[in-house]
Formats: structure tokens, C-alpha cells, sequence
């Protein structure tokens, strides 16, 4: 059970002062009964809830994909830059967060969630969950990146990383697919074998894909058969 006013605060129907004023003023029926107190209990998932003649229904958890576009820090809250989470509107109440992050210079597939528990399971070291990225570079290609990456690249601190795949698709074009997300990860694997990103995007996230009709900056919900894929990795 939930206070009616916090119930319609998280939905993004005001601040809690303003949720307040639309109960008082009659605007909220729950189960055909106009209620007038703003600390009115109700069975958020199974109560029949009407706001100005409207039907709402509450999510305990949402999912969305973002394209996140150059510029945006992969955060909550930053003090100089602009977040991911400024680009999702309405959900300020509901405790989203960006499920690993970013580079401010890298774009692509991010997942934006408020569900805690499948973000540590997505992100902890065991799982090993595959992200794939595309890359432009500058340096020379050569045949034994695929054997090194398969082998794992030792970067800058010494650090040897997991097993990845290199995949040349053109002169300074390739995909890069890692199980880790140290930082600046992909960039310092490219140095190792003398070679600077230019250009990194992140096109699948496990067994996601990065939908491309999606514009940089823009998001989607995730569908519920992405969601059942993404708690099963």
C-alpha cells in the first residue's frame, strides 16, 4: 500500500505540494470513489486509479534504452556536465540510474533503470556480459590484433584484460566486443597495440542491440521481451 499523494508525486504528476491541491480538489478517483485525502492508502498495482479522467497505471521498475549522444555523462547528477538522466524526461522521481556507464565521448546503447537488483547482477565482475562497440582509429592494422585481443590485452597499469574480439571491418574501422567495463577500457586496449579511438560506439549491450532507429539523445522503453532477455544473462 502507498500514500496516494506519494503514489502520484513518483508518477510525475507534481511536486508532493501539488499532488496535494489536484486530491483536494476532487481530480483523483480510486475504484469509482472520488478521494479528497491526500494520505489516502491505496493498492498501487491493483486499485482502478483515475487522475483527470485519466487512467494511470504504476510501474514499481522501469527500462529504457538510450542512445546517449556525445556530451552526456553516464550519472545522476554532475556538477559541470550535463547527465544521461536529463535526456529522459518524467522520471525524475523514480530513482533512475544509467547501468554502468559511458565515456563522455562515447555514444550509443545505454540502459537506463531503476531496478537495483538487475543492475548488480548486469554489472558484477561474474557476469561477464558481452558489450560490443563500434570503433573508428588512427594507426595501421594489423593481423595479430585478433590473436591479442582473444589472448588479452595488457594496458597501460599492467592490467591484463579478459579475453576479447577484434573484428576489422574496413582501414580504421572495427568492432570490439569486451566482458569487463574497466575505465576508458577499449581506448587504452587500442593504445596497447598502437592505435587511437576516434570514434567509439557502443552498439549491443548482452544480447541487446542498440535499436537504430533511435536518434542520439532520444530513448525508448524497453520491450518486455528485452527485459525477460536482459534478467536471464
Amino acid at each position: 500500500m502507498m500514500r496516494l499523494d506519494k503514489l502520484l508525486a513518483h508518477l510525475n504528476f507534481g511536486s508532493r505540494k501539488e499532488v496535494k491541491e489536484l486530491i483536494r480538489k476532487g481530480y483523483v478517483v480510486v475504484n469509482g470513489e472520488t478521494v479528497f485525502d491526500d494520505d489516502f492508502k491505496v493498492d498501487e498495482k491493483n486499485d482502478e486509479i483515475n487522475v483527470l479522467d485519466n487512467e494511470i497505471k504504476y510501474e514499481e521498475f522501469v527500462y529504457f534504452m538510450l542512445n546517449k549522444p556525445d556530451g552526456y555523462v553516464s550519472a545522476t547528477f554532475d556538477n559541470h556536465q550535463p547527465t544521461v538522466i536529463d535526456l529522459i524526461d518524467g522520471y525524475e522521481r523514480r530513482g533512475i540510474f544509467p547501468v554502468g556507464r559511458l565515456d563522455i565521448d562515447t555514444v550509443g546503447l545505454l540502459i537506463i533503470t531503476n531496478d537495483g537488483k538487475l543492475a548488480h547482477k548486469l554489472l558484477a565482475p561474474k557476469s561477464h556480459v558481452d558489450k560490443k562497440y563500434y570503433l573508428k582509429y588512427d594507426g595501421k592494422y594489423n593481423k595479430s590484433f585478433e590473436e591479442k585481443f582473444k589472448a588479452g590485452i595488457t594496458i597501460d597499469d599492467g592490467y591484463t584484460c579478459l579475453p576479447a574480439t577484434f573484428e576489422n571491418i574496413g582501414e580504421g574501422e572495427a568492432y570490439i566486443t569486451i566482458r569487463e567495463g574497466k575505465f576508458h577500457q577499449v581506448k587504452r586496449m587500442m593504445e596497447a597495440v598502437g592505435c587511437e579511438v576516434t570514434y567509439l560506439k557502443r552498439v549491443t549491450f548482452g544480447p541487446i542491440p542498440l535499436d537504430e532507429s533511435l536518434k542520439e539523445g532520444t530513448c525508448r522503453p524497453l520491450t518486455e521481451e528485452e527485459i525477460k532477455i536482459l534478467k536471464s544473462e
